[in-house]
């Protein structure tokens, strides 16, 4: 195989179900640059296009999205249905747009069917080939 990544030959199926799955769980970081934190703060209306810390937090020389106590990000909302989701996904950072192809979920077999069983897209929906992924992978920005 001569170093080829184990997904590259057949590639990935997924499709976002919505269920805001990834938005949730242990404590993290949601990484987000200062443009896409400017693009968020339009988004939401803000005039000083910057967040407020309930919803960005430092860490470091980095910023992050705040979560809930639960683990929740701050911007996972249910809906009057009572279904989660993004309430700025037209917006959302490039770590949650590029999900689930990210590096620890690819790193074998096993990582990505470990993700799998708790996302109902992977494992379903339009194939994604290599190459494609490989792309999000090393995506450094969605702009």
């Amino acid at each position: 195989m001569g170093g080829q990544k184990w997904y590259v030959g057949e590639g990935l199926r997924f499709e976002c179900t919505g269920c805001g799955g990834c938005c949730t769980g242990e404590p993290g970081y949601v990484w987000v640059s200062r443009e896409e934190v400017r693009r968020i703060a339009e988004y939401l209306g803000r005039e000083d296009d910057w967040l407020p810390p309930h919803q960005l937090r430092r860490v470091g020389l980095r910023y992050s999205l705040t979560e809930r106590p639960n683990g929740d990000c701050v911007f996972l909302e249910k809906n009057c249905n009572g279904q989660r989701g993004c309430s700025i996904y037209p917006v959302r950072p490039l770590q949650c747009r590029t999900w689930p192809f990210w590096s620890i979920n690819l790193k074998s077999p096993s990582s990505w069917a470990e993700s799998a069983a708790r996302c109902p897209g992977m494992n379903n929906g339009p194939t994604h080939d290599g190459a494609t992924i490989e792309a999000l992978r090393n995506k450094k920005s969605w702009f």
